[in-house]
């Protein structure tokens, strides 16, 4: 089976990256599930102090698999959306987002659960869970603690797609940059956040996300399976279907 997820390591930075071409980084059981691992092992690593999770694709992550979700259903998927942010939030390193290209639905979790974010300017954002019938639930454990009540109730009713700067606007991302210095500016960051002391980055991380963590723990399996629930309603079903054989037929 060929990996979706690649982990590597140099100078204190674990670089986690998702690579799924054939389905533009969906969260299927066999790509979060590497996450999963990476995020562990990155964890456990002594020599790693700060982590990243990137895309090698120009797309970052198209959401849900859809594909998944209308065969073997999503009590797996559901849950290990909520075990990826937890993963993150409870992270003892630093985890930093480096985000470019379309963000969608599910993958806006891995975007809010990160410490820090950092865009292009031409990424784009929605959360586009209402138009299949859906409700942007799992994910709320990270988007709603990053948004203000206004802005939670635009994105997650209309489902319009937004850009980097409005992301920023928003506090979904922590800084958005032009595309040519995306990577100038992660370098930037790391070079800060590597210059703090291993104890004090953790323990400073367990007080921004002590809240945070807690309600992923509180509220993280009753969400899971209300979007379990939804994804295997018929008009989820119906709706998913629908837009699976327009991207066939375009």
């Amino acid at each position: 089976m060929t990996e979706l997820v690649h982990l590597s390591t140099a100078d204190g930075v674990a670089t986690i990256t998702l690579d799924s071409p054939h389905n533009k980084n969906a969260l299927s059981q066999q790509l979060t599930g590497e996450l999963l691992e990476h995020l562990e092992s990155a964890a456990a690593d002594d020599a790693v102090r700060v982590i990243v999770i990137r895309s090698a694709l120009d797309v970052f992550c198209s959401g849900a698999d859809m594909s998944e979700a209308t065969s073997v259903g999503m009590g797996v998927g559901a849950q290990r959306m909520v075990d990826v942010q937890r993963a993150i939030v409870a992270n003892p390193k630093p985890v930093v987002a480096r985000v470019a290209g379309p963000v969608r639905a599910g993958g806006i979790g891995i975007v809010a659960a990160a410490d820090i974010s950092v865009a292009g300017a031409s990424t784009t954002f929605a959360l586009t869970e209402v138009r299949l019938g859906l409700a942007a639930a799992t994910i709320s454990l990270t988007v709603l603690a990053r948004l203000n009540d206004r802005a939670a109730a635009y994105t997650f009713l209309t489902g319009n797609a937004f850009d980097g700067l409005e992301a920023a606007r928003l506090g979904l991302v922590t800084l958005t940059v032009k595309d040519d210095e995306l990577d100038t500016a992660l370098d930037s960051l790391l070079e800060s956040v590597l210059k703090g002391v291993p104890q004090g980055l953790r323990e400073t991380k367990k007080l921004l996300n002590r809240e945070l963590l807690a309600d992923i723990d509180a509220r993280g399996t009753e969400l899971a399976e209300l979007s379990a629930g939804l994804f295997g309603s018929p008009a989820a079903q119906e709706a998913m279907l629908a837009f699976l054989n327009r991207k066939k037929q375009s």
